[in-house]
């Protein structure tokens, strides 16, 4: 299925590689040959900005693999919705995401790439907020290996809000500019492993690799810059962690950071 032909897929992927253009945006890429040439994979990717799907697909696209993203049920509703479903995308809602990890896991069963983005949201301090355990869940259920995923840039052209009453913020189409996305070496998980453990060392993995980029010095503010894109605990003004949980709203099946700064 992954290599048929779709039409609606190449032309949204014509139509991000023009917009990208217009931008000069680049997208740097590494470890796209962890993914593997056939059968079912699932990618979990942090979640930085809200076009982070881009660029994960982006970075792929070496593999002329398409990738499935499980995605914000709400964004259906805009005039994306009947592209989203061409292009085989998955609707989360999270206050019923039984139906998303059903389909997800059909997906996996036809032997597709889906990709999750187990925070299920951005955290404002911008590291690794806590992880749902669906990624795990689907890996151990249909023995798909788990890929890791990490990608750093994206905050400075569409980040996160700051306050619970702050309206959503808008994109900052600024030129010039680097995203970085790294893809991990496939991760077992078998039919026994405890998801919560699994998911943990998920989260570990995660937290490490977008600290690598973080640190990169194309991505550190410049001396005296403000910098609310990026974490404080690394010389940025985004929000300590402690009060980023206001705004994070985690389902209670959330698993909670054993991971990153203070922890």
């Amino acid at each position: 299925m992954s290599r048929r032909r779709e039409p609606a897929y190449a032309a949204v992927v014509a139509a991000g590689r023009v917009g990208l253009r217009a931008l000069d945006l680049r997208v740097r890429s590494e470890g796209a040959d962890h993914l593997p040439a056939t059968g079912p994979v699932v990618l979990a990717s942090n979640h930085v900005s809200f076009p982070d799907f881009l660029f994960v697909g982006q970075a792929l696209l070496p593999t002329r693999r398409r990738v499935r993203f499980l995605c914000r049920a709400d964004i259906w509703d805009s005039p994306a919705g009947p592209w989203l479903d061409a292009m085989g995308h998955v609707p989360v809602d999270r206050r019923a995401p039984a139906a998303a990890y059903l389909q997800a896991r059909a997906l996996l069963r036809r032997g597709e790439v889906v990709c999750v983005f187990p925070e299920a949201g951005i955290s404002a301090a911008y590291v690794v907020r806590a992880l749902m355990p669906g990624a795990v869940a689907l890996a151990r259920e249909t023995g798909a290996p788990l890929l890791p995923v990490v990608t750093w840039g994206g905050a400075r052209l569409w980040g996160q809000k700051r306050a619970p009453e702050d309206p959503l913020p808008r994109p900052v189409p600024t030129r010039h500019r680097v995203v970085d996305v790294r893809v991990g070496a496939p991760v077992a998980v078998p039919a026994g492993v405890d998801a919560t453990e699994a998911t943990r060392d998920l989260g570990v993995r995660l937290q490490a690799g977008l600290e690598r980029l973080q640190r990169l010095p194309e991505h550190r503010p410049r001396p005296g810059e403000r910098a609310p894109w990026h974490p404080a605990h690394l010389g940025g003004d985004a929000l300590d962690r402690e009060t980023s949980f206001t705004l994070d709203a985690m389902p209670r099946g959330a698993v909670k950071p054993t991971w990153g700064p203070g922890l």
